[in-house]
C-alpha cells in the first residue's frame, strides 16, 4: 500500500492531488488483500474509490484522504467462437484490436476510445450508435464489503442505461472481468471502420490536450420542445436514440473557447473541456457550472455531466 500518490498521474485529465493511500491490484486476491489491510488500519470500505483507466473522472486538487484502488486486472482470451473474455483493467483499445485480429465485429465504434474495459462497462460507453450494452454477455465483480465472493451478472442484470449501469449507480462493487459476444467479419472491413472512427476523432476532437472526453451527456429529444425539434432537425442524431448533441448547445450558447484558469471549452469540440494550461479541478468545475447556467438560460435545458466529479476528500 503506497502513500501520497499523485492522482494526476493516473487520469487522462492530468488533474488530481495526492491520495493518502493507493493500491494497484492485478487480480481478485489483490483486492481481498488491499481491503483487509485497509480495514486493519481502521479504514472503512465506504472510503475506497475505484479507479480504472482514469478516462472519465475529475479528481479533487486537495487529493483523496481514503484509499484509491486502481484496477489493473489484465488479460484477453477467446473463450469460444465470438466470445471474448477480458480483465477489468484491460485497455479498451486492446480489446478492439484483439477482436479485429480474430475477425470479430461489433466493437469498431470503440476504436480510439481511452480508458479501461471496466470503466467502459460501468459508464455504458458508446459512440457512433454502438454501446457496451450491445455486446456484454456477462460481468464478474466483487463487493468491497465481501471481496472473497464473486458475483456473476448477465446483461439484463447490469441495468444498463444511457451512459450508466448498476455499477455506476450503486457503487461499492468492483468489476473484475467480463465477456462480450461479437459477430464474424472480414478483418479488412473491420479495420476500415476502425480507421474511419479513429480519423473522425482525430479530426473533430482535441486529442492533443488532456481531457476526460465528453463532459456532458447528450440530450434525449423527449426533453426538448416541439419547436426546438423542428429548428434543430439537422443536428439531431441517433446515438443510440435521437439526441441533441450538447456540443451544439454549447456552441450556440457562445461558449466555444471560454476559459477559466487553465481549463478551456474546446473550439474544436465544445463538449470537451480541456486541460489547456495546468488546469485545476476547481477551474473545470467552474467552467462546468458556467456551461450549465448558460445553456439553461438560453434553451431552458438542463445538461448533466457524463464525467464523474469527485468534489470531496471524504
Amino acid at each position: 500500500m503506497q502513500k501520497s500518490v499523485w492522482l494526476k498521474e493516473h487520469t487522462t485529465y492530468k488533474i488530481g492531488g495526492p491520495a493518502a493511500y493507493f493500491v494497484e491490484v492485478k487480480d481478485v486476491r489483490d483486492i481481498e488483500k488491499a481491503v483487509s489491510e485497509w480495514k486493519s488500519i481502521g479504514g472503512d470500505v465506504r472510503d475506497i474509490f475505484i479507479l480504472g483507466g482514469g478516462a472519465n473522472v475529475l479528481l479533487p486538487d486537495s487529493g483523496f484522504s481514503g484509499l484509491i484502488l486502481k484496477i489493473s486486472i489484465a488479460g484477453i482470451d477467446l473463450t469460444e467462437k465470438g466470445l471474448i473474455e477480458a480483465g477489468a483493467g484491460t485497455l479498451l483499445k486492446d480489446i478492439v484490436e484483439f477482436a479485429a485480429d480474430k475477425e470479430l465485429s461489433g466493437m469498431e465504434w470503440a476504436a480510439g476510445l481511452p480508458g479501461s474495459f471496466a470503466g467502459a462497462i460501468r459508464g455504458n460507453a458508446g459512440a457512433f450508435g454502438g454501446e457496451m450494452k450491445d455486446v456484454i454477455i456477462e460481468v464478474k465483480s466483487v463487493e468491497l464489503s465481501s471481496p472473497d465472493k464473486i458475483i456473476i451478472r448477465r446483461n439484463k442484470d447490469c441495468e444498463f442505461d444511457y451512459r450508466t449501469s448498476r455499477y455506476k449507480k450503486e457503487g461499492g462493487e468492483v468489476i473484475i472481468s467480463a465477456i462480450v459476444k461479437l459477430s464474424p467479419g472480414e478483418e479488412k472491413n473491420i479495420r476500415d471502420r476502425m480507421d474511419e472512427y479513429v480519423k473522425y476523432r482525430e479530426d473533430h476532437q482535441p486529442l492533443e490536450y488532456p481531457s476526460a472526453g465528453s463532459t456532458f451527456k447528450n440530450i434525449d429529444v423527449k426533453y426538448i420542445t416541439s419547436k426546438q425539434k423542428k429548428e434543430w432537425a439537422t443536428v439531431i442524431k441517433n446515438d443510440p436514440f435521437p439526441v441533441v448533441p450538447v456540443a451544439f448547445l454549447l456552441s450556440e450558447a457562445g461558449l466555444k473557447g471560454k476559459r477559466i484558469g487553465g481549463a478551456v471549452i474546446s473550439e474544436k469540440h465544445p463538449n470537451f473541456f480541456i486541460n489547456y494550461d495546468n488546469a485545476t479541478a476547481d477551474d473545470v468545475k467552474k467552467l462546468i457550472s458556467l456551461a450549465q447556467k448558460e445553456v439553461k438560460n438560453k434553451f431552458n435545458i438542463d445538461i448533466e455531466p457524463e464525467i464523474q466529479i469527485i468534489d470531496r476528500e471524504i
